[in-house]
């Protein structure tokens, strides 16, 4: 609760609107937290009764009682110390990062299909030469039997085994130490 200073008449404590700053911050985190699957829940700081609250906000359906189950989370939450709500916080936006990484990395090999799709030989050389282990021949291949599943309108089964195999090879180089 806010008081007055006796010397300086000054109010102490945060404002009315820092008050409720902070209490929408919570209740976006709880609607995060209900976002989220079960597994990964568990893996959170949270403790078997906010896991609780988790779980009935996620079984519950109807508009109204669905966005009351998630106030009455964030009433919960707000209960809670502020280490808590900082760790929380911290590990669903590691989560964030770490979904806009591996859908970069989806991107980029997208492109790099596309791109050996399009460019044949010369965009083939520049895989192999950053990875010397790559099969040139299955690649050359796969990327000549999806050009004409496009020219011909067929399903694109080489077009999604290129990627796979494109996918394979960087996983591969990433987790190999020894590369460069």
């Amino acid at each position: 609760m806010r008081g007055i200073e006796e010397e300086s008449g000054e109010f102490l404590g945060p404002s009315r609107g820092e008050l409720r700053r902070e209490a929408l911050a919570v209740l976006e985190l709880a609607e995060r937290l209900v976002k989220l699957p079960h597994a990964r829940l568990l893996q959170l700081p949270l403790s078997e009764d906010l896991v609780g609250h988790v779980m009935d906000a996620q079984r519950i359906t109807a508009q109204i009682a669905h966005k009351r189950q998630v106030g009455f989370l964030a009433k919960k939450l707000r209960r809670e110390d502020d280490e808590l709500l900082t760790s929380l916080r911290t590990a669903l936006d590691h989560d964030k990062s770490e979904s806009r990484r591996e859908n970069a990395a989806l991107h980029r090999i997208e492109a790099l299909r596309d791109r050996l799709i399009e460019e044949g030989d010369s965009a083939l050389s520049e895989i192999v030469a950053e990875h010397p282990h790559a099969d040139r021949q299955h690649l050359r291949q796969l990327a000549r039997n999806a050009k004409e599943e496009k020219l011909r309108n067929k399903p694109p089964h080489a077009y999604r085994e290129l990627f796979r195999e494109l996918r394979e090879l960087m996983n591969a180089d990433a987790e190999d130490p020894s590369d460069p």
